[in-house]
């Protein structure tokens, strides 16, 4: 089995992230964020990917430290789990819909850390959650991960809709991803031998 757990402590967050990248698609989330929440599920849900985190942050401020260090602490909790990458297909891809909306998300473990977001929402917050924090939690999670990952909202009217494709699409890209294909069992999937 591919598991982590990674620990983070700041003066800012305590968070611990549990993760098995061979799961059912379990998820114990309790991050004090319950948009969050429900998003994280979509990762564990559609990705196949057992996750259980707990975040303890400064949401008297914000939710600005907790949704970004949920991300460097997810990332972390990858990049651990999946360890050398033999084996693993590494590129995946998914298209999502939801209704009117519909994302594009496609991922590499690839070892360098690459962003490009490119969602559109339609308006600044879905309830109480500010939608400028998912750019926090793909860049936390891009960087530590050591995966680039694009993501597109190719179109949408509701902004909930659009952030539940983005999410669905990313668990169908990391389980596309990290796949192991018995062909490629000892083998890094890259010319250089390492990623």
């Amino acid at each position: 089995m591919r598991t982590a757990e990674i620990s983070r402590n700041t003066l800012e967050t305590q968070i611990t992230v549990k993760v098995n990248l061979d799961g059912s698609g379990q998820a114990k989330l309790a991050t004090g964020v319950a948009f969050l929440d429900h998003m994280l599920d979509q990762i564990a849900r559609h990705g196949l990917i057992d996750l259980d985190i707990a975040a303890r942050g400064d949401l008297h401020i914000d939710a600005h430290h907790t949704v970004e260090d949920i991300g460097i602490s997810l990332g972390q909790a990858f990049a651990k789990a999946v360890g050398a990458k033999k084996g693993i297909r590494r590129y995946g891809h998914a298209y999502v819909p939801l209704d009117e909306a519909l994302s594009r998300v496609v991922v590499d473990f690839s070892g360098r850390p690459g962003l490009e977001y490119h969602v559109d929402f339609t308006r600044a917050r879905i309830g109480e959650f500010d939608v400028d924090l998912f750019r926090e939690f793909f860049q936390g999670f891009v960087n530590h991960a050591q995966v680039t990952l694009h993501i597109d909202n190719l179109r949408g009217i509701n902004a909930h809709h659009q952030a539940e494709t983005v999410f669905k699409a990313l668990g169908r890209a990391l389980r596309m991803a990290l796949e192991l294909d018995a062909r490629m069992a000892d083998v890094v999937p890259s010319t250089k031998g390492t990623l």
